[in-house]
């Protein structure tokens, strides 16, 4: 526990030392990564340290609605609603699910070290719901079979109830989640971030 406390300590210190100076998402995990494995190299074994973090970085510019993204082995999923507004609201169903897939890389080091992270750019609507998130929700093990949740059930339980206001998303992943837990252990940290645009 304590090796993945100081790792989580080098990953979001190499991170802060990078947006001191950078704005770009990808430029941000490149000088991130670049870091970890300097000060990775320290660690006394031959090669340093092999280890960084799985991470989205998503740069948000709500005047022109553009999503800037680079991501590291964890996507970033957007819902859009393809029903028109009722009321100022959007209906329940009719959406499209847009996965921004990762670069299959931490930021750290790996066998694919010297390749740039992929910047994309994502043109939003209005309605738009953008989800980012840790591996711990789809991970966590339970259920019946206390089998793992998956990425594929996380998705379509986000995409059936982007419509509702978020903080009663929210609740009603909690409560999934700690329904899905049951009496077994947690296994990892969950965080999930929904932005509506």
């Amino acid at each position: 526990m304590e090796c993945r406390a100081i790792m989580s300590l080098l990953n979001i210190t190499s991170l802060e030392k990078a947006i001191e100076t950078l704005s770009n998402p990808s430029d941000i995990f490149n000088s991130t990564r670049k870091t970890i494995i300097e000060r990775l190299k320290k660690d006394g074994s031959a090669e340093g340290g092999k280890d960084g973090m799985d991470a989205s970085l998503t740069v948000y510019d709500f005047k022109n609605k553009k999503l800037i993204i680079a991501a590291a082995n964890n996507p970033v999923w957007i819902i859009r609603s393809l029903s028109p507004f009722e009321g100022g609201a959007r209906r329940a169903g009719d959406v499209e699910v847009i996965e921004i897939k990762a670069d299959k890389m931490p930021v750290g080091k790996h066998d694919k070290d010297s390749v740039s992270f992929t910047q994309q750019e994502i043109d939003l609507q209005s309605g738009d719901v953008i989800y980012t998130l840790t591996d711990g929700f789809p991970d966590q093990f339970g259920g019946e079979k206390g089998k793992k949740f998956m990425s594929k059930n996380l998705r379509e339980l986000l995409s059936s109830n982007a419509h509702l206001p978020m903080n009663e998303q929210k609740e009603l992943l909690e409560l999934t989640f700690k329904n899905w837990v049951g009496n077994l252990e947690q296994v990892d940290d969950v965080t999930l971030i929904g932005v509506r645009v």
